[in-house]
């Protein structure tokens, strides 16, 4: 009894209805976990950097404090030349190949209030000079902004 249209062949409603949202979710691009999803509108994006090394140290640490890492080197297993960061697959590189200290934005979003706070002091701790502190800045948007090595313009945003 109940909910048979959607009830798969030896399987449960609730698996169906988990199925049915996951893709609906795929198609239409929505985010899960605060992450793009693979079809969402951008891939990937990147900066150049004047030193990857001095520049993955940064990062590391801020994009660490929101569940990114690093997911791709160039060369593999040296990233002396470029590192992708993301969860699965990269989202965000950097690279020596584009030009540096051009004072690029990029905002990365957060799960939360508190991984926007972990973002900022990370990012201080690890050489970032502060571009504006964790707060809100409208509704329903909560950012911290630092700048990195290079000067560009790091944002860790909730919105929520």
């Amino acid at each position: 009894m109940g909910g048979g249209f959607l009830k798969e062949a030896g399987g449960s409603v609730k698996r169906s209805v988990k199925r049915l949202v996951q893709s609906l979710v795929r198609h239409l691009g929505f985010y899960r976990s605060g992450y793009p999803m693979e079809n969402s509108m951008i891939d990937h994006t990147g900066i150049g950097v004047a030193d990857v090394a001095r520049s993955a140290a940064f990062y590391d640490a801020a994009l660490g404090a929101l569940g990114l890492t690093r997911v791709m080197q160039m060369p593999e297993g040296l990233g002396t030349d470029a590192i992708g960061y993301g969860v699965t697959f990269p989202v965000f590189w950097i690279d020596r190949f584009h030009p540096h200290s051009v004072r690029q934005h990029t905002a990365f979003a957060a799960k939360s209030r508190a991984e926007v706070d972990a973002f900022y002091a990370a990012a201080l701790k690890a050489g970032g000079t502060d571009n504006g502190g964790p707060g809100p800045r409208r509704d329903h948007y909560y950012a911290a902004f630092v700048l990195d090595p290079d000067g560009n313009d790091i944002e860790a945003v909730y919105r929520g």
